[in-house]
């Protein structure tokens, strides 16, 4: 018998009410992406919940449901050189907005994960920490965020294979630092992030 998700359907019980998070925030290399997504008020997906407490294959299972019964989303990536630029706060939100702009649909209310963001347009919104764990449309913004990110770094995998981003995804771990000071930085490392711990002089020339 199929049980009730836990998570809330809705903030506000709002049919049209977003929810937008992002994903790779904490990486080395590769963009930061978010997603927005809108979902019917009769949505309900067992176990749905925070990317980060699904495994790979679940999230990827979920991916394309979500967008079947999703009212509208939408998904953007920002590139390393303008979170250089903007730094990966503004990067993130820029990301969210861009996602929300895409929208086939327009919302009324937007709930997003965390506890910081700056005003869409003129619609009303409601930061929400650790908000994947507590709200549908959230969570379903986190699994897309995380997978259309995942996606990207298993292509760009295949330009730079010993960086082993099909596995790390470009998040710190040692196997990727120990590329980066092998190896130096490619076009998709964030030069604003500290990349080694030790802060090696690092090769340019890839």
């Amino acid at each position: 018998m199929k049980t009730k998700t836990k998570l809330n359907p809705f903030y506000k019980y709002n049919e049209l009410e977003c929810g937008t998070d992002e994903a790779g925030r904490g990486c080395l290399a590769g963009p930061v992406t978010a997603a927005a997504v809108i979902l019917p008020l009769d949505f309900n997906i067992e176990e749905l919940n925070d990317s980060k407490q699904l495994s790979e294959k679940t999230r990827m299972l979920f991916k394309p449901i979500i967008e079947e019964k999703a009212v509208a989303f939408s998904y953007t990536h920002i590139e390393p050189a303008e979170i250089d630029q903007i730094n990966i706060l503004n990067a993130s939100i820029k990301a969210m907005h861009l996602s929300i702009a895409s929208l086939s649909v327009k919302p009324k209310f937007i709930i997003v994960d965390g506890n910081r963001f700056k005003p869409f347009e003129t619609i009303a919104h409601e930061t929400i920490v650790k908000g994947d764990s507590k709200y549908l449309s959230i969570a379903a913004a986190s699994v897309l965020a995380k997978t259309y990110r995942d996606l990207y770094m298993e292509t760009i995998h295949e330009e730079y294979p010993m960086y082993n981003w099909k596995q790390n995804k470009g998040y710190p771990t040692k196997e990727h630092r120990e590329a980066i000071a092998k190896y130096g930085l490619t076009k998709y490392h964030r030069l604003s992030f500290k990349q080694l711990p030790e802060q090696l002089k690092i090769d340019f020339g890839l």
